[in-house]
């Protein structure tokens, strides 16, 4: 059986409808009852008129519009184009012969050249630039196999990344192709 809290009865059609518990802004002695109209027999205010009419207006403004959406669409893919037209020249040039240094496992990569460096971790990636770089910073593990490269950036963020490497005789060998990169690109600014 349910049980209901308060008064069953509701105001009939008609009747003024008064109290805070009908309208939460009624305030007896300050604010009179309101009087509930049908919409049908209100008068339309200007205020509502200049609502209308600019609800029509919006209604017609989408096809005025669409050329302006065209023309915006346009400039994306024009941008888009530039950004490929510029990867594309990137990818015909030859790159220098200068030292490049990348390592891999399962899940990491690393690459470091004359572009900068660019760091891979399953599906996420970044690139950064060799103006873009405050320090780069390698660590190998005590025990364990792994090979961290940390990217730090002049806003004093850092970017690390493990690669597990096959054989602990691969630090060696990785720090000196690192170093060897580092040395031909990276400019230190002090």
């Amino acid at each position: 059986m349910e049980q209901r809290i308060g008064s069953s009865s509701q105001p009939l059609k008609g009747e003024p409808v008064t109290g805070a518990g009908f309208d939460p802004a009624f305030i007896p002695g300050l604010t009179s009852p309101v009087k509930e109209e049908p919409e049908d027999a209100r008068p339309e205010t200007d205020d509502e008129a200049e609502t209308a009419e600019a609800a029509e207006a919006d209604a017609e403004a989408p096809e005025q519009d669409a050329p302006a959406a065209e023309d915006d669409a346009e400039d994306a893919d024009d941008a888009e184009d530039a950004e490929e037209a510029d990867d594309a020249e990137e990818a015909d040039q030859p790159a220098p012969d200068g030292p490049v240094f990348e390592a891999a496992d399962r899940r990491a990569r690393i690459v470091a050249d004359h572009r900068g460096v660019r760091l891979a971790l399953d599906d996420q990636e970044c690139e950064f630039r060799w103006d873009e770089i405050g320090a780069v910073e390698t660590e190998t593990a005590r025990f364990g196999k792994r090979f961290t490269v940390t990217v730090h950036t002049p806003d004093r963020r850092w970017y690390p990344i493990e690669i597990e490497a096959k054989a602990r005789s691969d630090f060696k060998r990785w720090d000196e192709e690192l170093d060897a990169v580092l040395d031909a690109y990276f400019e230190d600014a002090e």
